[in-house]
């Protein structure tokens, strides 16, 4: 039972590491277009899912520059 419980921490753990460097090109250049010093591909997938809402979200361009300095640091 241990061992079944150890593989599949294991498991979950590189699944993670590879979703988060699943970055598409189209949402990093999205992301930098507004941040341009964010780590894009040190974001989860959900922090990534996050940063495009914020900026497809409503706001000025100003705004959304903002949001998304603070988000990402």
């Amino acid at each position: 039972m241990k061992r079944t419980l150890a593989i599949s921490a294991l498991a979950l753990t590189a699944l993670t590491g590879a979703a988060s460097a699943m970055v598409s090109d189209a949402a990093e250049a999205r992301i930098k277009h507004f941040a341009p010093n964010a780590n894009v591909q040190a974001l989860t997938e959900a922090e990534v899912n996050a940063a495009l809402s914020i900026i497809n979200g409503g706001g000025t361009e100003s705004e959304k520059r903002g949001a998304l300095k603070s988000f990402v640091r």
